[in-house]
């Protein structure tokens, strides 16, 4: 297995009165995607932001690429190579989808042979590139979100459900995208309920219960073991086929 990239060390993250995270133990090995799996409630999306410091841990240590970076604010996280696409898409509705992508190429001006490697996956963001992005589809809304985490070489993307509400066309485009990110040395980290598009994608998983992971391995031993999904997630992937 890869060195890890990211490693998150008995993290907890309290929100008002709730205690999310009880001891997130996680490492997400360098170049490949991982999957963080788990019923709803069980603390994935608290995991997410935590890492990007939109909430943050109450104890324990974020590592990324050999840097505690529990204590630093979400802009700093970003420049260090991390870019997060959020369960609620959460794009710029009065902007356009090409102001969209202006907006997140921190680095300069847009690179727009990487622009148009982008269009290969998202076409629909090519023929909407001067719309306001509030009046797309909310499909065409997670392109342009997943397209603005990825206008720019990252380190490290974490995903919330990019599949949530999305046609099986677009589900199939976003697996070719993030294919290549791999094959790109992007290192990603995603939160997904269909079991089809991850199992076909992971590498690694781990399975989150009551703020705790419960367990970690790879994609292949837990998608080839019926009894422990169900024990771990009260499902199998067949019936998912």
């Amino acid at each position: 297995m890869a060195e890890p990239l990211l490693t998150l060390a008995g993290v907890h993250t309290h929100i008002g009165q709730y205690h999310i995270l009880q001891g997130v133990d996680l490492t997400v090995p360098r170049g490949g995607l991982s999957v963080l799996l788990g019923r709803n409630g069980a603390g994935k999306t608290t995991t997410l932001r935590t890492i990007m410091g939109l909430w943050k841990a109450s104890a324990g240590s974020i590592h990324f690429d050999g840097q505690d970076i529990s204590k630093l604010a979400t802009p700093d996280i970003a420049r260090l190579g991390i870019a997060y696409v959020p369960e609620s898409m959460a794009v710029f509705s009065d902007l356009s989808v090409r102001e969209n992508l202006h907006l997140a190429a921190r680095g300069g001006p847009m690179d727009m042979a990487r622009v148009e490697w982008i269009f290969g996956f998202f076409p629909a963001l090519k023929k909407f590139w001067n719309y306001p992005a509030g009046n797309l589809s909310g499909g065409q809304k997670q392109m342009v979100a997943i397209a603005r985490a990825i206008v720019e070489p990252r380190k490290l993307l974490l995903v919330d459900e990019p599949t949530k509400g999305l046609a099986p066309s677009i589900v199939q485009s976003l697996i070719a995208a993030f294919r290549e990110l791999k094959e790109h040395e992007t290192t990603i980290l995603l939160v997904e309920q269909n079991f089809n598009f991850v199992r076909s994608l992971g590498d690694t998983v781990s399975v989150m219960d009551d703020g705790r992971v419960a367990h970690a391995g790879t994609m292949a031993a837990l998608a080839n073991d019926e009894a422990l999904q169900q024990r771990l997630l009260g499902l199998s992937l067949a019936a998912h086929q």
